[in-house]
């Protein structure tokens, strides 16, 4: 599906007598379009623009929005505009937006849990973030922080650290105390803290193939006419500080670029002159946040294709192949092999009305997805529903011998997944996990 404006209001989303009344030469439309920062300067200087009467009206309003207008400023978000649509939010941005909307409460005695919130910002915002999260302390809040970024800990009064490896290796308190005692421990987090151990900065370079993808004239959002050339054979890295563009080039333009040319994408890219080199590449494959499935079937080796492989492995052991089953007898997606009282899920639903769902274990075949019978099926020692619940660690001594599945596994515990299990339910994975 592709987006268009609306051939009615131009994309401004109200009808053309609500935009007729104006503040200051400026709809409700053109101030929405306008950036945070730009928002506040307006505003700042809104009483010269309003008759007696109006500043009398308007007095209270005016205090209300500078004071919510600098909320998002401390929070680093000073390049959204106030029509952007939540959708095209990232995770950062929308989780900021919120503790904007805390600060602003005032509220005292209150314990604010938050999941990695300095994923995907730059250093300079990553101290506004900080700073409002101090702030949120001294009203007289509690803050938890689930983090890996060194100012945040810096910034932490107290610190746990769990370990001492991930998976079945972790679930430990390894330390606790200050920033300063974290630092003397013998731990890994401590290592890197202290800089006894570091990430050694590449001494050679990858040279490239020597071609080039330029982009020239990309204007789209906040871009200001830039031409790039990306070098073709490197591992190439755009940064800057957060709103600068970086997703606007990449991922509005460039990939929508590559996509319609190669794949027949319809997605319309944003504004752009010309693209030069595009016949270079010969593929492209975009690996973003979104989730790998939004169900409790879909795991990792459902995901990765490493789960058809089992399934044929185990339909050619001497016991499947004398009770006739195929493949299929071992997905629990499909009738035959699957336990059918949770429909292959491994657990129930019951809905609970005004409550969210609650998910238990099935109760016939205890959490394993398949019936008896499937289950007798087995490679070397092993059931289906055994090597489900094994990690990644494990599976890959597990099927060393058998190439095809050993490659898609090592893959990924070769980018830092070995701990999760090839069973493990995607709805329950974290954002990170999936981009691997």
């Amino acid at each position: 599906m592709d987006e268009v404006p609306c051939s009615s209001c131009q994309g401004k989303r109200l009808k053309k007598e609500s935009l007729y009344l104006k503040i200051a030469d400026k709809n409700i439309s053109d101030v929405a379009q306008m950036d945070i920062s730009s928002l506040a300067e307006w505003f700042a200087a809104i009483e010269t623009k309003l008759t007696e009467k109006q500043r009398k009206i308007a007095v209270e309003i005016i205090k209300e929005i500078r004071t919510r207008l600098q909320f998002l400023l401390d929070v680093g978000l000073d390049y959204l505009t106030l029509d952007r649509t939540s959708k095209s939010l990232s995770g950062g941005e929308a989780q900021r937006i919120r503790l904007a909307t805390q600060i602003g409460s005032q509220l005292v005695g209150v314990l604010y849990i938050l999941d990695e919130p300095s994923i995907g910002l730059h250093q300079r915002d990553n101290e506004k973030l900080i700073d409002s999260l101090v702030k949120l302390r001294d009203i007289g809040n509690s803050v938890l922080v689930v983090e890996h970024d060194e100012d945040m800990i810096k910034n932490a009064d107290f610190v746990f650290d769990i370990g001492p490896g991930a998976g079945r290796f972790g679930g430990e308190i390894v330390s606790q105390g200050t920033f300063k005692e974290l630092k003397k421990q013998k731990t890994l987090t401590a290592d890197y803290l202290a800089q006894r151990k570091t990430i050694p900065v590449p001494e050679k370079r990858r040279e490239g193939n020597g071609k080039f993808l330029e982009i020239k004239g990309a204007s789209g959002n906040n871009l200001k006419h830039v031409s790039v050339a990306f070098p073709l054979g490197k591992m190439i890295c755009v940064t800057g500080v957060s709103g600068s563009g970086k997703s606007t080039l990449i991922n509005e333009t460039l990939y929508p670029i590559l996509n319609a040319h190669i794949y027949k994408g319809v997605k319309q890219p944003m504004a752009y002159e010309s693209i030069e080199g595009i016949e270079q590449v010969d593929k492209v494959i975009a690996i973003d946040q979104s989730p790998i499935g939004r169900t409790p079937r879909s795991n990792p080796a459902t995901y990765t294709g490493v789960f058809s492989e089992i399934r044929s492995l185990f339909s050619k052991t001497p016991e499947a192949a004398i009770r006739g089953y195929k493949p299929g007898r071992f997905s629990f997606n499909v009738k035959g092999g699957r336990c059918e009282t949770c429909q292959g899920g491994g657990v129930r639903v019951i809905e609970m009305n005004f409550l969210p769902d609650v998910h238990v274990e099935c109760e016939s075949c205890q959490g394993k997805r398949f019936n008896r019978e499937t289950l007798e099926i087995r490679y070397k020692g092993k059931s289906i529903s055994d090597v489900l619940e094994m990690t990644i660690n494990q599976s890959v001594t597990f099927f060393e011998h058998i190439p095809k599945i050993y490659r898609k596994l090592k893959t990924i515990q070769d980018v830092g997944l070995g701990y999760i299990t090839l069973g493990q339910q995607s709805t329950t994975l974290s954002e990170e996990r999936p981009n691997a």
